[in-house]
């Protein structure tokens, strides 16, 4: 039973195994499922940061246990992984902004987030190269999309920055 739950959770309930861009597919959902969280049911940030805490320690148990025997470590299937780096830009989003957003802004600031995280997960910038090719377990797994989460928090302080000083 643990062995399907975790498979479950690992693959973000089977969208793992969708043949196209499942990575893409997932992080485009986790979107929408975080945007309707703080926007639509309107969660509070402390029960969504615990939410995504709870997904993210699990995630190590759950992907050492599906890697275990599996001679490729870093499987396309796994999606947890990039549940988790989307979530991060978004969670920092929310909680730099407020509760008093424009939910067109907000739409608008989750479709940069959204593509900028593919970018940086496809692409893989040195330090997420790093933690891809260096660690072959579940902390490299779940690692490099943390990481890239944080470059797209950076991008977007960087756009911002400029934003105000020039516009």
């Amino acid at each position: 039973m643990i062995k399907t739950i975790n498979i479950l959770f690992v693959t973000c309930f089977g969208l793992g195994s969708i043949r196209f861009a499942p990575g893409t597919i997932t992080s485009l959902i986790s979107t929408i499922f975080l945007y309707s969280l703080f926007h639509i049911v309107n969660l509070s940030n402390t029960i969504i940061l615990l939410f995504l805490f709870l997904v993210f320690i699990y995630s190590f148990y759950a992907v050492s246990e599906y890697i275990k025997f599996n001679k490729d470590k870093d499987p396309k299937e796994i999606v947890v992984d990039e549940f988790i780096g989307q979530s991060v830009p978004i969670y920092l989003y929310e909680i730099a902004h407020g509760s008093t957003k424009d939910p067109q802004e907000s739409m608008l600031f989750y479709l940069y987030i959204f593509i900028l995280f593919r970018y940086f997960d496809i692409k893989k910038p040195f330090p997420v190269s790093f933690f891809d090719k260096k660690f072959k377990n579940s902390f490299g797994v779940i690692i490099d999309d943390v990481v890239a989460g944080l470059y797209v928090v950076l991008t977007l302080i960087i756009f911002m920055v400029i934003k105000s000083k020039f516009f």
